[in-house]
């Protein structure tokens, strides 16, 4: 068994990469995280022609038709970059109603959602007035909450609430409606697509925040040595790697079931999501450990990555519901509420 990218995704990675990290430098994204809106129209417009909004949508929509591993490695990108992009919510909102929509609804929304010209945008709580991602400007919104299921309103039926949250590289809102279109699928199972696009773009968040903290060690001098030859920090290092790798390996495997195994796929969506999640946490925190000092000020860009951390950490459910989540899917606790 080939555990690598083939060909097309390691291009669409390199491709990525070398797009995200000119568009989205880190005077570039806390220009955008201290405005009004961290996005920015015409960077959006570039992410469409390169078709990623619906690179894991089928061609009979409009996307590309490739699949969930390829969003996860623009995921993972966007979050090595903490890149300010409305990306996450749309490709939810788009993998919800591809999953969990009629023919009408898949017929109405996606190719707007696919090409990004009526974006999309997802709950990422489930509750009566959930939180929305890049909720202001988007052309579709779904919308959930138990027990009734999940349903999509348009613009003039949501009323939207702007949230004060620490991650100021996203918008968040707080949304309700009081009419809908139903879904008539699993909504549930529906949304494990995002969430291993989530799990993904914190891989990426705790690769760069590990990075960065490399970076560091390797330069940064106490009584003539690197601070990464001494044993408290190298250790720590270690850790930090440990976390990003066993992470990662439960992401793509989650992504790679989406696409080639469904039926292992809430299992494996669950356990991406809680590790991902306890792994950027980590691995964020102890990147600033290791800054000392100079980590802890507002000049240092490692606060962005750390913010990031903690709000997607509690998003489409939290690692302890992903955790009983996982627990239940193997017969041993009750039924967990997440996302959907």
């Amino acid at each position: 068994m080939d555990f690598d990218f083939n060909d097309e995704q390691r291009e669409i990675k390199s491709t990525a990469r070398e797009f995200i990290a000119s568009r989205f430098k880190p005077e570039k994204v806390r220009e955008l995280a201290e405005s009004e809106s961290p996005y920015d129209d015409a960077l959006w417009r570039e992410m469409c022609e390169l078709g990623w909004p619906g690179i894991a949508i089928a061609e009979e929509h409009g996307g590309q038709g490739l699949g969930v591993v390829e969003l996860a490695i623009l995921q993972e990108e966007l979050g090595y970059a903490c890149a300010p992009s409305p990306m996450i919510s749309n490709a939810a909102a788009g993998a919800v109603i591809e999953a969990a929509g009629s023919d009408e609804q898949r017929s109405r929304w996606l190719p707007g959602i696919a090409s990004g010209e009526e974006r999309g945008a997802a709950a990422f709580t489930a509750e009566e007035e959930p939180v929305v991602g890049a909720a202001s400007g988007a052309a579709v919104i779904v919308l959930s909450a138990p027990p009734d299921g999940a349903r999509i309103a348009e613009p003039g039926d949501v009323s939207l609430d702007r949230l004060d949250l620490i991650d100021t590289t996203r918008a968040y809102f707080r949304a309700s409606a009081e009419q809908g279109d139903p879904l008539p699928g699993d909504v549930t199972a529906a949304y494990d697509v995002p969430v291993v696009a989530l799990a993904a773009e914190l891989v990426g968040v705790a690769q760069r925040a590990l990075d960065m903290a490399v970076e560091y060690a390797k330069e940064r001098e106490q009584f003539g040595r690197p601070i990464g030859a001494y044993q408290a920090v190298s250790h720590r290092l270690a850790d930090m790697l440990w976390d990003v790798e066993e992470a990662r390996s439960l992401t793509y495997y989650a992504a790679w079931a989406a696409d080639a195994e469904p039926e292992s796929l809430p299992l494996a969506a669950s356990m991406a999501k809680a590790r991902a999640s306890d792994a950027a946490n980590s691995v964020t925190h102890n990147a600033i450990q290791t800054f000392g000092g100079i980590g802890f000020t507002w000049e240092h860009d490692i606060h962005f990555f750390l913010k990031r951390a903690r709000v997607s950490a509690g998003l489409l459910g939290t690692a302890r519901q992903h955790r009983e989540r996982v627990a239940q899917l193997s017969g041993l606790g009750e039924p967990a509420s997440v996302a959907g």
